[in-house]
């Protein structure tokens, strides 16, 4: 983490010329299960990982209401008046349209921190003095890790506090969120934000997506003397592009067949009434939501009741209905899951929207080196390139670090 706050400072002081106000800071998150159900008004199990963003940020001196965002994603910073954010974002929207071949206002990576200074300005009622940010993150960009959520997350917490806007952090997730719906194009739900906000150290975050109310699980993992290994295939994935958006819509399809406001709504004793009444490919993209919704469910009670050790089965299930009825999942996904509980991981899951990004097993804590060694192998015998593989412990949500 220090070196993520001397680059974030170095960043601010080569921006500005001067020292930061402070440093904040907001984990990536891994969802432990629980995927595509947020958007759809269910529940979801993720948890924030050591790995996060951190914002440099300070109030500008200058006394002019401007934005200025720079990141070591990117080469040179970006400039915006505060007061033109409002009319920034829809023209990004329609430059990223899938009919539209112009370009978009400002960079995607941009977007997120804008966004989040666009969308608490309008919670808060108006922005505040212009700030300038910097930042800087070791969460792994485009491995379904949430890279996006720390940064909103990370922005956001630094506005609430500079700008007095006295929000919660319910409140800051949804900001996160609708910079990422609106600003960025992605049709995401809340949990990547959630996560990143509440995280807490050695606990799940158990999210009723409809009410947000959230409960914190315990996971006991490391003293159940088991590990989680992250193998981030190495794939990129984007949410602003199509498949992500294609799933949502026929979920949305699928629930306003079955005459319900979200497929929250259905349930799985519903289910061979619903394969009556749509196509094959609307059926399965429902029936990979209300399952999920099921595993959810079973899986905290299962941590409960038996512990870590006991919601492998689940964890598989979770990667078949991916894989077989959402079809997000990518040769490099399933290599990875295969192969980890080939050799012996207890269970194991492609993690994040799909189409790219990372899997996580759970394994002995003693097997790391063994699983690892043998999703490498796998990799390299199917031409793959080679993954990243790392494990996590689940961490701190966001806050401010200086």
């Amino acid at each position: 983490m220090s070196d993520i706050h001397d680059t974030a400072t170095e960043l601010f002081t080569e921006l500005t010329g001067r020292t930061p106000d402070g440093l904040w800071s907001a984990p990536g998150r891994v969802n432990l299960i629980g995927e595509h159900t947020d958007y759809n008004d269910g529940f979801v199990l993720p948890f924030a990982i050591p790995h996060r963003t951190v914002a440099a940020v300070g109030v500008r001196d200058d006394g002019i209401g401007r934005v200025r965002v720079a990141s070591t994603f990117a080469a040179e910073p970006v400039e915006v008046a505060l007061d033109e954010l409002g009319t920034l974002f829809p023209t990004l929207r329609q430059a990223q349209g899938p009919s539209s071949q112009g370009k978009p206002a400002v960079p995607e990576w941009a977007a997120y921190p804008l966004g989040v200074a666009w969308a608490l300005a309008e919670a808060a009622g108006a922005a505040g003095a212009g700030i300038d940010i910097a930042i800087a993150s070791d969460v792994p960009v485009g491995a379904g890790l949430s890279s996006s959520a720390a940064i909103e997350g990370a922005t956001a917490s630094a506005l609430n506090d500079l700008w007095n806007a006295g929000l919660d952090k319910t409140a800051l997730a949804r900001i996160g969120r609708k910079a990422e719906n609106e600003a960025v194009g992605a049709p995401t739900g809340i949990m990547d934000q959630m996560a990143s906000m509440l995280g807490e150290p050695d606990a799940a975050i158990f999210l009723d997506c409809r009410s947000l109310e959230a409960q914190l699980v315990p996971l006991g993992v490391a003293e159940a003397g088991l590990a989680i290994l992250v193998m981030d295939t190495r794939v990129k994935h984007a949410h602003s592009t199509g498949g992500y958006g294609e799933r949502r819509a026929a979920c949305e399809r699928g629930a306003a067949i079955m005459g319900v406001p979200s497929l929250r709504d259905v349930s799985v004793g519903d289910l061979s009434r619903a394969e009556t009444l749509m196509d094959d490919v609307t059926f399965r993209r429902m029936r990979h939501v209300v399952t999920e919704n099921q595993r959810v469910l079973d899986t905290v009670r299962v941590l409960r009741e038996q512990g870590a050790r006991a919601i492998g089965d689940l964890l598989v299930a979770s990667h078949a209905s991916m894989r077989d009825d959402f079809e997000i999942s990518v040769p490099e996904l399933d290599a990875a899951v295969e192969s980890a509980l080939s050799a012996g991981a207890l269970g194991a899951r492609m993690t994040g929207g799909g189409f790219g990004g990372a899997a996580i097993a759970l394994i002995e804590a003693d097997a790391v080196a063994t699983v690892s060694d043998a999703v490498n192998a796998a990799f390299a015998a199917s031409g793959f390139a080679a993954p990243h593989l790392f494990t996590v412990t689940p961490s701190a949500g966001a806050q401010r670090d200086a």
